[in-house]
């Protein structure tokens, strides 16, 4: 409904009194809308004889405005589509009369203020009343701006935090970018550069700031950089070794192993050992577990290239020693030792090493290698049947006596077990004699393993059994051994028994009854009814002179022919 047209006068048509107030309202500049209406509230009832009763907000839908009992909104709706500058009466109980004004403002209609009074106002008085819906109307307005203006600065706030964080974490990425390049550039250099498994560590060491330890497979140390590293290297026990191995290949960071952090060094499948950063306050992050992952992988290149060069190389030094050992081109063998480093010139002899309980047999060939080198041998290595055979000069030709059990030691250093034995062949002139130091060397291994379970025996320490040994004729040791215990060969194996061994643990044991039933694990009884067996069977009386010595001779020497087929 439209105001009636002698209702709509100018602002100069206004009585003074009203003017200044009906202006301050419109100059009001509050950022609270709630604030604008409690003022107009105020206002309204202090300006003119009409209070206002409630808002009517077109953009929101929604009632705001005096305090209290709600009002009957019913005649409300239908000002909706009231044109714009439009007003209207409204019917509220209890109000003799009722109007609804526009509150306008810059971007047009805002809604409508619903005012009440006892009596229809003046018209001088409704057109100050329009005028103050209007200024209501701008005041709101404002208000609705100051809520935006503010909105959107919190929304930029929150957006400019929001950017300042993205910003912080891909500075934080681009860092670690960075210091990813350096270090796999730093890593592959000196991979580049040959400095082997031990630059690899010093480079770590100086990335990271902590002490770096590099282990083979079995938990030897290769290589140490940082401090000086705990004297002597503690070892794991074989068993954790390898759930230690197996806990840290599983997972794909480094594993917490009390003050270490770990990662496997492997290639494909296979595990060549260990890289640890010692870390017994555990403050190493994100950056030292990188840069530890990647030297792994660096280092398992480096491993593997190794182990290629070193099994390349033992097929060839395989092949020399295997023509050595068979009395094969013996013409040649010097210049073909030569060039694989080795001065086959002036006397050798063979070396045969059994070691039990290493689970791969090329670590062996490669931990004996290394034993080797720890005492200073000029030796050739390779495997031979189920032993390694060393093929080395003997000690008094480099000036200084040779401790076999030197070499028995770092090989127990070295591998998970002790329980290792070494047999020494004799020393000879010429390559062509080597068959022999070699066939020594077997016997000598199998009377150790016999007669100690493991160790160093030399052919030397064989004692009366080399006349048999070093005699060409093998067929005639073997016929001594069949003349004298060829009937109890034959009664063990036609029926399963021990009495050989028995007899060989009796004399080793000095006769002795009590340790001989010890070492067999039988009781002494069992013992004596074996004894009384072996004499029946033999014809021969165990403890007399002439024939003791022979059975003796003839027991051990069985050990060897067996231990060395």
């Amino acid at each position: 409904m439209d105001v009636p047209g002698h209702l709509q006068l100018l602002p100069d048509q206004l009585p003074d009194p009203w003017e200044p107030s009906v202006l301050a309202l419109g100059q009001v500049d509050c950022p609270n809308e709630d604030e604008v209406l409690r003022l107009a509230a105020v206002s309204f009832p202090a300006l003119t004889p009409c209070r206002l009763e409630v808002c009517l907000l077109v953009q929101e839908d929604r009632l705001v405005g005096r305090p209290g009992d709600p009002p009957d909104a019913d005649g409300l709706a239908g000002l909706l589509t009231v044109p714009t500058g439009g007003a209207g009466p409204v019917a509220l109980s209890g109000r003799p009369w009722a109007w609804a004004y526009p509150l306008s403002g810059p971007p047009g209609r805002v809604g409508y203020a619903v005012v009440s009074a006892a009596a229809e106002p003046a018209p001088e008085c409704r057109v100050a009343i329009a005028r103050l819906a209007r200024q209501t109307g701008a005041a709101l307005v404002r208000a609705d701006l100051h809520r935006s203006e503010a909105e959107c600065a919190a929304r930029m706030r929150a957006v400019n935090v929001e950017l300042a964080m993205v910003n912080d974490r891909l500075r934080h990425s681009v860092a670690e970018l960075e210091q990813s390049r350096e270090t796999l550039t730093t890593l592959t250099a000196v991979a580049a550069a040959g400095a082997g498994e031990r630059g690899i560590a010093a480079a770590l060491h100086a990335m990271t700031g902590y002490p770096v330890i590099v282990e083979d497979q079995f938990g030897n140390p290769l290589a140490w950089a940082g401090p000086d590293g705990p004297q002597p290297y503690p070892r794991q026990s074989p068993r954790r070794r390898v759930e230690l191995l197996a806990e840290a290949g599983r997972g794909s960071v480094p594993l917490r192993d009390h003050d270490r952090l770990i990662t496997p060094v492997q290639c494909r499948d296979r595990v060549l050992g260990l890289l640890a950063l010692v870390d017994p306050e555990r403050r190493a992050g994100r950056p030292e577990s990188f840069a530890l992952q990647h030297a792994a992988v660096v280092l398992g290149i480096e491993l593997a290239h190794q182990r290629s060069l070193a099994e390349t190389e033992l097929r060839l030094r395989g092949d020399l020693v295997g023509d050595l050992l068979a009395g094969s081109h013996t013409e040649s063998a010097i210049s073909r030792a030569a060039a694989l480093g080795h001065d086959l010139h002036g006397p050798h002899h063979v070396l045969a090493v059994r070691w039990p309980g290493a689970h791969d047999e090329d670590a062996v060939v490669l931990a004996v290698q290394r034993a080797v080198r720890l005492c200073d041998m000029d030796a050739l290595v390779a495997r031979q049947s189920d032993a390694v055979v060393v093929v080395t000069a003997p000690p008094e030709s480099r000036g200084a006596a040779h401790r076999w059990g030197e070499l028995h030691s770092a090989l127990s250093e070295i591998l998970p077990s002790t329980r290792g034995s070494i047999g020494v062949g004799e020393v000879h002139d010429w390559p062509a004699e080597l068959p022999r130091s070699y066939s020594e060397a077997l016997h000598a291994l199998a009377m150790v393993e016999w007669s100690r379970g493991c160790g160093v025996m030399t052919f030397e320490e064989l004692g009366v059994l080399r006349l048999l040994f070093t005699s060409q004729d093998k067929h005639g040791v073997e016929q001594f051994v069949r003349d004298w215990l060829g009937v109890l060969i034959d009664y063990d194996r036609a029926r399963s028994t021990e009495l050989v061994t028995t007899l060989s643990r009796y004399y080793g044991c000095g006769g002795n009854y009590d340790a001989t039933a010890a070492a067999l694990h039988v009781h002494r009884s069992t013992l004596r009814y074996r004894l009384q067996r072996i004499r029946d069977l033999t014809g021969h009386d165990l403890g007399a002179a002439d024939c003791r010595l022979d059975l003796e001779i003839a027991t051990q020497a069985w050990q060897i022919l067996r231990g060395s087929h």
